[in-house]
């Protein structure tokens, strides 16, 4: 198969991935092989192929928003069939039996692994995953805009979860990347009113278009205090501007694997009143399956633009660079 390889972590500006053959993979017990239809391009897989995140395995094949087509069964399975259209995520392994995994909090299990990091993903033509950690994919998405939804769209979700915005509430969002566009859709859903700060015209233009009720700049003060926010933005420097912005008693969550460092806050000022500052981490698969069923039931439309998968370093350096609106896509 063809697939495209990182052999060492670098920056995407010296086009670190190698388009090569390489061997059709097999699934093994209670795996499945999908021919992948598309994968989307996420910005954790920056993160995996620059370095920010230690290298798990390498060479890798990133990429884990892939949706494609069951074509091979690995022994004691029984959950898809051949011809079967499912997606691959980020999480592809918990232990099962850890605290956390007993108490519906796998996604802080110790044991976890992740696909395009500890696994081979889907930037190539083919792509395993343990059937227990692949969704169903809803109809009514076309191959390409359900890749966002596998990632972009379940941390959104969770972040929104964990911002507990109420239905109807203020929303606040930090960064208007490809995760972003998708929770947007949620909250009006669910009767929100959003403001959205971000960098760049083309986020600032799609928030717009999306129904944001006030747009401005990545730093400005936004014009109300919100009940809830999320930090998109991997700009640890947002989160004291966020703060200040969250209403007495609201929640910041961030929502990004990787943050800059954050500089000091003031207590009194961004803190104080009850004030919340949260994390998010993955997401369980719970996550994963109310998520897809939301966003089939408010007819949710990612944006995506398609690239064929030999395009891959040059989709990476328009990530790196912010010149992206919406989720790119990866076609092999």
């Amino acid at each position: 198969m063809k697939a495209a390889v990182v052999d060492a972590q670098a920056p995407v500006a010296t086009s670190p991935l190698h388009l090569r053959d390489l061997a059709d993979p097999e699934p093994g017990l209670g795996e499945v092989r999908v021919r992948v239809l598309a994968c989307g391009v996420c910005r954790t897989d920056l993160h995996v192929i620059e370095g920010d995140l230690p290298p798990h395995k390498l060479p890798v094949v990133p990429g884990h928003q892939v949706v494609g087509i069951v074509d091979r069964l690995g022994p004691g399975t029984a959950r898809f069939k051949p011809g079967d259209r499912i997606g691959i995520a980020w999480l592809r392994h918990t232990d099962g039996t850890c605290t956390y995994c007993r108490s519906g909090r796998e996604n802080l299990c110790e044991a976890q692994r992740f696909t395009g990091y500890d696994a081979d993903g889907g930037y190539a033509e083919y792509a395993v995953v343990p059937e227990a950690f692949a969704y169903a994919i809803p109809d009514g998405f076309g191959d390409a805009e359900a890749t966002p939804l596998l990632c972009a769209g379940i941390i959104g979700y969770r972040a929104l979860q964990r911002s507990e915005t109420p239905h109807g509430g203020k929303l606040g969002i930090w960064g208007f990347g490809s995760s972003a566009h998708i929770t947007i859709q949620v909250a009006l859903a669910r009767g929100c009113e959003v403001f959205v700060a971000t960098r760049g015209e083309k986020h600032q233009a799609l928030a717009r278009e999306l129904g944001a009720a006030w747009v401005g700049g990545a730093a400005d003060s936004m014009p109300v205090k919100v009940d809830g926010g999320i930090l998109f933005a991997p700009a640890g420097e947002l989160v004291p501007v966020a703060l200040r912005s969250i209403d007495k008693g609201g929640t910041l969550a961030v929502a990004g694997i990787w943050l800059s460092d954050i500089p000091p806050i003031s207590y009194e000022r961004e803190l104080f009143y009850e004030r919340n500052l949260r994390s998010v981490i993955v997401n369980t698969r719970k996550d994963g399956e109310a998520m897809l069923a939301e966003a089939a039931a408010v007819r949710l439309r990612p944006r995506v633009t398609e690239f064929p998968l030999a395009e891959a370093n040059r989709v990476l350096q328009l990530a790196r660079e912010d010149r992206l609106s919406g989720t790119a896509v990866l076609r092999p």
